[in-house]
């Protein structure tokens, strides 16, 4: 069974709602990212969204785009980023990854992706393609990777039940309207789109954008299985990047995962 399946799965059933966290890989350098990882398991984290850098990362906001823009300037490419999470695999086994970025990047190392399993990856999200499309609409086969679609507060009922039909990991559900890091999370309007999405799928739907503080998480928690957390986490690593201490962070998420199982 895919990791991702596995654990989504397996925390849906005891009732533990699921942690995401989002770094950008290659920032602020490689050897880091790796570290990163390792922190993010070890801090209860149930899955980790890798960002691969792109030059114009349209669905980002200016902290995420930011780090993009490092992570190029550090020259991380695909192939690195792999590398990085094989590394990875050699003390952690269970700790599931999902690849998030944007069509060209992926298209541009097309015969990477039959190999993504053999590398520790999990699953892809790729913003920029609609979520009606499955993995082997777009070109890619390969069995053994899940797809991850996004949602949003716009997207019509009718869109929404396709959309659920082509996923295979998770639903991405988009809590505002705008880029990430944004704030204006409306907590009425998510619930009730949860509940329209939950009605069309059997697949764990978890929440992200705009989430930055533990009430933020616990709110959206009690409807979604789970939060996706990102620009916070991304800022602290740039602010933590000059001395290398991501304590911070590590406990940072814990709080979060916590807040959540309550």
């Amino acid at each position: 069974m895919n990791r991702l399946t596995k654990v989504l799965s397996q925390n849906k059933e005891n009732n533990i709602k699921s942690l995401v966290a989002y770094l950008v890989a290659g920032d602020p350098c490689e050897e880091s990212t790796l570290e990163l990882l390792n922190g993010f398991a070890l801090s209860g984290v149930d899955v980790i969204e890798v960002g691969v850098p792109f030059s114009d990362p349209i669905a980002e906001g200016p902290i995420i785009q930011s780090a993009h823009d490092r992570s190029l300037k550090n020259g991380t490419n695909l192939k690195k980023i792999l590398k990085i999470i094989k590394s990875f695999r050699k003390s952690n086994s269970h700790t599931p990854i999902v690849l998030m970025g944007y069509i060209n990047g992926f298209l541009a190392n097309q015969s990477e992706f039959s190999n993504f399993s053999q590398h520790g990856v999990d699953g892809v999200l790729i913003v920029d393609v609609p979520g009606e499309y499955s993995l082997s609409d777009i070109g890619f086969q390969n069995d053994s990777i899940l797809s991850v679609s996004l949602i949003s507060p716009t997207t019509s009922k009718e869109r929404v039940s396709d959309i659920c039909n082509a996923s295979s990991g998770f639903i991405y559900y988009i809590t505002l309207r705008g880029v990430t890091g944004a704030n204006k999370i409306n907590v009425n309007e998510i619930h009730e789109n949860l509940l329209t999405i939950k009605q069309s799928t059997d697949l764990p739907v978890l929440a992200g954008f705009g989430i930055k503080t533990k009430e933020d998480a616990t709110e959206i928690s009690k409807l979604a299985d789970g939060v996706i957390i990102g620009s916070q986490v991304v800022e602290m690593i740039k602010n933590s990047a000059s001395n290398k201490d991501f304590k911070k962070i590590y406990n940072y998420l814990k709080e979060i995962k916590h807040s959540i199982n309550l």
